[in-house]
């Protein structure tokens, strides 16, 4: 890491927002892997808890590690809703969002900072995800990881992608801390996001060597009803940025041949059939629930009855 950035540790301050809805126990994992930074500037820790149904244990509460951490309630809003909230509470030069089933590599930190010194022509990040390869689940998840991030990285070294599982984004690039995410978005919000800078002609930096791990706690059978009832919501959202003429959903060709992609990324790193089976019925179902939602909107639009003059 270069030495500006240590020597100004205390100016270079990182704030983490997370926001939680029932996920204390995975969050506990989330804080203990921010705990295990090496050699990164210093940061805070905010933790938005969005309406859950029961309050953090008192583990969180009372919580004293070597970072400095915020709890913050609200009534049930949402993720965007709940990520702003983060945001305003927040002090850092840099704001880092991220989930509460994520782990940070232990130079992450220090990984992203260096990225942020050496370009500071850049003002948003997409840190590098990667999935927990302990399950088929999740070794689903790591080749969808795998996939999208190498088709959506572009020579620039930019990324058209954005998952708040880990984004940063500088504070001097925020106009409106209120609504850096949009609160109609209950899914989706990050698309919305990268959409948003598209428009704006500009895309995520992507940096390979800050490393957050999506764990999938969940089984096989929650993550389908999971998808199921996110790629409903997403609907609408897919349809606002439609309606801007910009592109974010893949082409029936480029689903075709992302699906040879991961078949083959499977076989090079020993994933297992099983998890392409996985990733392939996921995806499956949400690609139903996505043209079911656009038919039924068509339909609705089709029988509206306009406004009498």
């Amino acid at each position: 890491m270069p030495s500006d950035i240590a020597n100004s540790a205390q100016v270079t301050l990182f704030s983490v927002v997370i926001p939680v809805y029932n996920d204390w126990a995975t969050l506990e994992q989330c804080l203990r892997s921010l705990e295990a930074q090496t050699d990164g500037p210093n940061f805070e820790v905010i933790v938005v808890d969005d309406g859950s149904e029961k309050p953090a244990p008192d583990s969180i509460r009372q919580r004293d590690g070597p970072y400095p951490l915020t709890l913050v309630s609200q009534p049930n809003a949402g993720i965007a809703a709940a990520r702003n909230r983060g945001l305003q509470h927040s002090r850092g030069s840099v704001i880092v969002f991220t989930d509460a089933d994520c782990r940070f590599q232990a130079n992450c930190f220090s990984a992203l900072a260096t990225t942020i010194s050496n370009f500071p022509q850049h003002n948003c990040f997409q840190l590098h995800l990667t999935g927990d390869c302990s399950t088929v689940v999740g070794r689903a998840e790591e080749l969808r990881l795998i996939a999208i991030q190498d088709q959506m990285l572009q020579p620039s070294g930019c990324i058209r992608y954005l998952n708040t599982a880990g984004f940063a984004i500088r504070r001097a690039r925020i106009k409106n801390a209120a609504n850096l995410f949009d609160p109609v978005a209950l899914r989706a919000e990050d698309t919305l996001l990268l959409a948003n800078l598209i428009q704006g002609g500009e895309l995520p930096f992507f940096v390979t060597n800050a490393v957050v791990q999506h764990v999938v706690s969940l089984s096989f059978l929650q993550c389908l009803r999971k998808d199921l009832w996110s790629a409903w919501l997403e609907g609408g959202i897919y349809e606002m940025i439609a309606a801007r003429g910009i592109q974010m959903r893949m082409r029936p060709r480029d689903r075709l041949g992302m699906l040879l992609s991961t078949w083959k990324t499977s076989r090079q790193y020993s994933l297992g059939g099983a998890a392409w089976f996985v990733l392939v019925a996921r995806q499956s179902l949400q690609r139903i629930v996505t043209v079911t939602y656009h038919c039924l909107r068509i339909g609705s639009n089709a029988h509206a009855v306009p406004n009498a003059p």
